[in-house]
């Protein structure tokens, strides 16, 4: 399977960018400097591994805020869907719109994978920790939404 982009790489520092969230507000990478932040990118929302995913960060945010970090997700939802998929499921944290996908491309979280025993070209569920200098301390590609965020904080020690 390949993906469109380079994978990341602990030490890297990813690709800039600047995305709006679910009220409409742009949010840059320059916008995380000093901050600890887990960057992941889902598929889409409303699906049941990204629902699933989402209430996981969601329903463990304060343990990871409390051990100082941020978490965003992107995805390639519209704003309006992002801000219903909040809602509806309480997220009380940043999401962010890749509609053209070029986040995920340049991220390397987007390439081929294999959807009901067919190979698509879509969003690759994968998670980065970034430290407090903007810099990848891990990248993990083509995650199982099922504990990914228990194996995570393990993984951080949270």
């Amino acid at each position: 399977m390949s993906q469109i982009g380079p994978e990341l790489q602990p030490g890297d520092t990813p690709p800039a960018f600047s995305l709006s969230d679910a009220e409409g507000r742009s949010v840059s990478s320059a916008d995380l400097a000093g901050r600890q932040t887990i960057v992941y990118f889902y598929p889409a929302a409303f699906t049941p591994g990204c629902t699933t995913e989402a209430c996981d960060f969601r329903d463990n945010l304060g343990s990871l805020e409390g051990a100082g970090y941020d978490v965003i997700g992107i995805s390639g939802d519209d704003q309006e869907t992002l801000a219903r998929f909040a809602e509806e499921d309480a997220l009380d944290f940043t999401l962010l719109s890749d509609p053209d996908h070029a986040v995920a491309q340049a991220w390397g979280a987007w390439g081929e994978k294999v959807v009901g025993g067919e190979t698509r070209i879509g969003a690759l569920r994968s998670t980065f920790v970034l430290d407090a200098d903007g810099r990848v301390r891990s990248a993990e590609y083509r995650v199982d939404a099922a504990g990914h965020v228990g194996r995570l904080r393990d993984q951080l020690g949270v």
